[in-house]
C-alpha cells in the first residue's frame, strides 16, 4: 500500500545549509566553502554528543556553538560575519525542486510534515522564509522531548501526531544516518543523495535512492 503521509527532514533535505555562507561568502573571506562544511559538521556532531550524554542545548545554540568553533578553526575567516550568518541560516533557501514536488504530492492527496532536530523558532522562520507554509500538515520538531535523532522517540512524533503505523510513512532525508534511524524506526525511507556520498549502514536500506525530491511521486 503506497504511503499516506511523505515526511521530510529539513536541512538539508529541503533547506541548503550553505546557502548562509554562500549568501556572504565573499565577506567571510577565501575559507567561506571549508567553514560552512566545518559549521555543518560540528553542528550535527553536537548534536549526537549531547543525545548520548543526556545534556540536551537546543539546535539553535548548537548551531551558534558550531558556528563559532568554525570561526576558531578558520581564523581567517572575518569573524564579524557571526550575526549576519546566523540571520541568513534563519532564512535558508530552499533546494529549486522543492516547491513543486511538495505541491505535487499534495495534489495527490497526501498529508505532508516536517521532522527536525531544529527548534520550533528556527523552523517556522525557515519555512516561511522559503515561501513553503501552507503546505505541510505538521512541522514537528524534536525540542519537545529534548532529544535528538536518531533516537526512536523522535521518529515516534511522527505516528503519534498522525495516528498511523510507521508502514503509512515515507520519509525523507538527505542525511544517511536519519534514514538509517528512521528505516529501523519501519518507516519507508528515500535517501536524497544530493551530495552523491557513498553508501553505508548497509542492513538498514533505503527503499529508494534519489539525487533530490524529483522523481519521488513516482516511486
Amino acid at each position: 500500500m503506497a504511503p499516506a503521509i511523505f515526511v521530510f527532514d529539513a536541512y538539508g533535505t529541503l533547506f541548503d545549509v550553505h546557502a548562509a555562507v554562500r549568501r556572504h561568502a565573499e565577506a567571510v573571506g577565501p575559507d567561506a566553502d571549508r567553514l560552512s562544511a566545518h559549521w555543518r559538521a560540528k553542528q550535527l556532531e553536537y548534536s549526537w554528543v549531547r543525545s548520548m550524554m543526556g545534556r540536551y542545548r537546543d539546535f539553535w545554540s548548537l548551531t551558534e556553538e558550531a558556528l563559532d568553533h568554525a570561526f576558531l578553526t578558520f581564523p581567517q575567516a572575518d569573524s564579524s560575519m557571526k550575526p549576519a550568518l546566523l540571520e541568513a541560516y534563519r532564512r535558508l533557501d530552499c533546494y529549486p525542486e522543492v516547491p513543486k514536488a511538495l505541491k505535487r504530492l499534495k495534489e495527490e492527496g497526501k498529508e505532508l510534515a516536517i521532522l527536525s532536530n531544529g527548534s520550533p523558532e528556527m523552523l517556522a522562520s525557515a519555512v516561511t522564509a522559503a515561501g513553503l507554509g501552507g503546505l505541510f500538515d505538521a512541522v514537528l520538531s524534536v525540542d519537545e522531548l529534548r532529544i535528538y535523532k536518531t533516537d526512536e522517540r523522535a521518529y515516534e512524533l511522527v505516528t503519534t501526531r498522525f495516528r498511523v503505523y510507521p508502514e503509512a510513512v515515507s520519509f525523507q532525508s538527505s542525511n544517511r544516518w536519519d534514514i538509517a534511524g528512521a528505516t529501523a524506526f519501519g518507516f519507508r525511507t528515500v535517501w536524497i543523495n544530493r551530495a552523491g556520498a557513498a553508501d553505508e549502514y548497509h542492513d538498514l536500506a533505503p527503499a529508494a535512492v534519489l539525487p533530490s525530491l524529483e522523481g519521488l511521486t513516482r516511486l
